[in-house]
């Protein structure tokens, strides 16, 4: 009964995640750092009172990997900052179909930076992806697509391969870094980086436009500790497949708010995309299975 739980709030995260992007999606003249600056601030409040809530406040906040932080926090700031920059080119069902890459990113970053071995398996799946992601994408490949399309296109693949770095850095934090410290430190850092970018244009907001950044904050810290207290739950290789439901949410939230209809090449890139993450997962989770029963099988023979 565990699992299923950890896989309903999973589903649940990314569905709140989903919405927070399409409320960003709804204000399109916020410039992308004013956007980060609310989706970062305004969800610190619910990750402070989740953390008072267990307890872990200040005490879960203690690190000895202030570098790890600052450099997780850079490269996921960039990716949100990014990703918020394509909303205002592409619609949001083409957004999350690329987006969708990270996973696929995460494989190719993990052996270059953590040094992870490349198998045949992985070296297949992380290639239909990419043919996968390449076919989103390319009838946006031309200057003539109009309306910034190329120039979006070009920043959600960006982001997904800075989210994608963030994930790899992540990774190698979370052995010594307790996971309350990494999701507040990359909120506060985010926040504060975000500042940097008021020269660049912030506007003065007008009616429902503040509730709905506000919102989309509050919302997205709603999802991040639902996101993370699913992970006690299921294992990420359980929960990783369910992840891709918010293509489905996009595509109905696209088409019900926004008047966007996917495309042919959208639904069949994505499709290719989809394949390849869970693909990838399904195999690291073989892996770790038989990691697990070698050191079993070694435990015995001490």
């Amino acid at each position: 009964m565990q699992p299923l739980r950890g896989i309903l709030m999973m589903m649940t995260a990314v569905s709140l995640f989903l919405v927070m992007t399409a409320m960003i999606k709804a204000v399109p003249e916020a410039p992308p750092g004013q956007a980060v600056f609310f989706r970062s601030f305004f969800a610190l409040p619910v990750i402070i009172g989740w953390l008072l809530v267990q307890r872990q406040f200040p005490a879960g906040l203690r690190t000895r990997n202030w570098r790890g932080h600052a450099v997780r926090a850079l490269a996921g700031t960039t990716a949100m900052g990014l990703g918020f920059a394509g909303l205002h080119y592409l619609p949001l069902p083409e957004v999350t179909a690329i987006r969708f890459a990270s996973p696929i990113l995460i494989v190719i970053f993990a052996a270059i930076i953590l040094g992870e071995r490349l198998r045949v398996v992985r070296i297949t799946a992380v290639l239909v992806g990419l043919v996968g992601v390449m076919i989103v994408m390319w009838p946006r490949l031309t200057f003539a697509s109009g309306d910034g399309a190329l120039f979006g296109a070009l920043m959600t693949l960006a982001s997904a391969s800075f989210a994608a770095l963030a994930q790899v850095f992540i990774k190698s934090m979370s052995e010594v870094e307790r996971t309350e410290a990494i999701v507040f430190y990359f909120t506060l850092t985010a926040a504060l980086l975000s500042l940097v970018t008021i020269p660049f244009g912030w506007v003065w907001l007008e009616g429902w436009d503040w509730a709905l950044l506000i919102g989309a904050g509050m919302i997205g810290g709603v999802g991040q500790i639902i996101l993370t207290g699913s992970y006690r739950f299921a294992d990420a290789s359980t929960l990783a497949p369910f992840t891709y439901i918010s293509m489905l949410w996009a595509i109905i939230v696209g088409f019900v708010f926004f008047d966007e209809i996917p495309t042919l090449p959208m639904l069949g890139g994505a499709a290719l995309i989809i394949a390849a993450g869970v693909a990838i997962v399904l195999r690291e989770r073989q892996l770790g299975l038989k990691r697990t029963a070698e050191r079993k099988v070694n435990a015995k023979g001490m």
